[in-house]
């Protein structure tokens, strides 16, 4: 997918090309010549193509909330020619809560009864009745959210890279960056051969968003990659897994979900490890299908695939946006946690008027997005 570049001057320079640096390139393209960086052969290598791919209302702070809802219309109606076909399939979530669980599950539902009304409580034989390979006697109950959607996750990525070449910027793979200087109002960017330059930096790239800011003596703002791990396992002959929701535990500590043809489970790790191109531990793998056959009737003898991905994390768990207080024209776009995906097209948005010089546009500001909540100012004040 990369590119030959004769001009490496750009208005901005975007580092990494994951759903993080895709969004905000797509935003920006339109108004400005964009370079995006990429140090894998590949966009979306680490976190973007290893993700469980769900749109969920419900999941994450309040601020992650806002960015999610701020971004279904455009999945719901995103511009011409982005993608060849729907980006949202329907999947629905339920969070089932065992006998020790009722609290958690009190709490999931207060939470999704102030986002939607089409949420409900279920009982024991409801729930094992929309999947019935729950065990019985374990379950107390349930909480299903049927506005829950499988994503689309190439497509969106892709369709993120589509709209910026289409308008004239550039990704650029196997560029990774080795040296980056401030000379007068310019950054000069090394990656392998070249050197890049532009007024603005953007530094989305993603576990490595510190070791970025380093190379541009730039403070770093303390974002923790954690490894989480994922297998796929055959669904038993008799059972049809097509139609069932999300299935996760109420501590938020296991989940299973249909994926073509079979089923993808995940003990819901959050491992604190180095940046990395990060590899599956056999203690999640074995956790995750320890914790599945305990609250259902599935026997995993063999995954037929395991894989990790990284998700990275500010301190208080929301996600970064915003100018470096005081370094100028050095922009971060980080801590997307196990949310970048599904907040992305509002992200994406929102960080390219911000890089711009412009306010948070306003149908995302009705939302409760701002460029204060984005702010990697609110982290230094932690510090």
């Amino acid at each position: 997918m990369a590119q030959e570049h004769s001009n490496r001057d750009a208005d901005f320079i975007i580092i990494g090309a994951g759903i993080a640096g895709a969004s905000v390139g797509c935003w920006l393209a339109p108004h400005a010549r964009v370079i995006i960086l990429e140090r894998e052969s590949q966009p979306g290598y680490h976190s973007t193509g290893r993700s469980a791919a769900l749109y969920l209302e419900s999941y994450g702070t309040p601020h992650v909330r806002a960015l999610t809802l701020a971004s279904r219309d455009f999945f719901e109606h995103p511009p011409p020619q982005f993608a060849d076909h729907r980006l949202l399939t329907p999947r629905g979530a339920l969070m089932v809560a065992n006998t020790q669980q009722q609290g958690r599950l009190d709490q999931h539902w207060a939470i999704l009864r102030s986002i939607t009304v089409h949420a409900r409580q279920m009982s024991p034989a409801d729930t094992c009745s929309l999947v019935p390979v729950l065990r019985a006697e374990r379950v107390l109950g349930s909480v299903y959210e049927p506005d829950a959607f499988d994503i689309d996750v190439h497509a969106l990525h892709q369709g993120y890279l589509r709209v910026m070449r289409r308008a004239g910027s550039s990704l650029v793979c196997n560029a990774d960056v080795s040296a980056i200087e401030r000379t007068h109002a310019e950054w000069h960017v090394q990656a392998g051969d070249a050197v890049y330059r532009a007024p603005v930096i953007i530094n989305a790239a993603g576990a490595w968003v510190d070791v970025v800011a380093r190379l541009a003596g730039v403070a770093p703002i303390g974002i923790q990659p954690k490894r989480r791990s994922a297998m796929m396992f055959a669904v038993p002959e008799d059972v049809d897994a097509r139609g069932w929701p999300m299935v996760m535990g109420a501590d938020e500590d296991w989940y299973i979900k249909p994926d073509a043809g079979m089923l993808l489970g995940s003990p819901a790790n959050a491992d604190l490890v180095a940046p990395q191109d990060i590899q599956p531990e056999e203690l999640d793998i074995a956790l995750a299908i320890d914790r599945i056959e305990a609250m259902t009737t599935l026997t995993i003898r063999r995954p037929t695939r395991i894989w990790a991905g990284l998700r990275s994390f500010a301190a208080d768990g929301d996600l970064i946006g915003g100018f470096d207080e005081a370094v100028a024209d050095f922009f971060w776009v980080a801590g997307q946690g196990g949310y970048g995906i599904q907040t992305s097209p509002a992200m994406g948005e929102a960080c390219a008027a911000l890089a711009r010089g412009l306010k948070t546009p306003q149908r995302l500001a009705d939302f409760g997005v701002s460029a204060a909540i984005l702010s990697p100012a609110r982290l230094r004040r932690r510090q």
